[in-house]
């Protein structure tokens, strides 16, 4: 899954219709270049593939040469719920997609994000017990086990973000 696809799909829908240079404005604003490593090109590409893929409509301004306005429609809603939904729950070793997921958080219903989370976190647990009886097999070389240490500890924060998160979100917080 692409953080990029994610967030702009999430920001044209956010918007109802914008231009590239609009969408970008707004993910500079969420400072996504830093944290989701989103260029401007990057964008342009993203919503031209997105028109391509059937997700958005295109209409060309013509009282400005050149500038083309990008909606969702029903094909990109749907597309946009499937990834929203698979990056809250399942863990990717990628951060900038959860990333993404977290700054498009107000999208879904609180209850199903807290239900997603709980998936996430159902996951995260599992994954870090598995590295964990990996390094107690101790089949793998000794040089490897500062890495699988280091795994462990990696999932088992993110774990334990995740059930902050839920918490904060259960009791009506923001996801601050």
């Amino acid at each position: 899954m692409s953080a990029t696809r994610l967030l702009v799909l999430g920001v044209v829908r956010l918007l109802g219709q914008a231009h590239g240079y609009l969408v970008g404005a707004e993910l500079e604003s969420w400072e996504a270049e830093r944290w989701a490593g989103l260029r401007s090109g990057s964008i342009y590409h993203a919503l031209r593939q997105l028109a391509k893929d059937g997700l958005v409509d295109v209409t060309e301004v013509h009282e400005w040469p050149g500038r083309v306005d990008y909606a969702i429609n029903d094909k990109g809603e749907a597309e946009f719920l499937r990834l929203l939904r698979t990056a809250l729950k399942v863990p990717d070793r990628r951060p900038e997609v959860f990333g993404a997921a977290l700054a498009l958080l107000p999208a879904l219903p609180k209850e199903e994000t807290i239900a997603l989370l709980k998936e996430r976190l159902r996951a995260l647990e599992d994954e870090e017990a598995r590295i964990v009886a990996a390094m107690r097999e101790g089949t793998r070389p000794q040089h490897l086990a500062g890495l699988f240490d280091l795994r462990a500890k990696q999932v088992a924060g993110d774990a334990a973000w995740t059930q902050g998160l839920i918490v904060r979100l259960e009791r009506g917080e923001e996801p601050a």
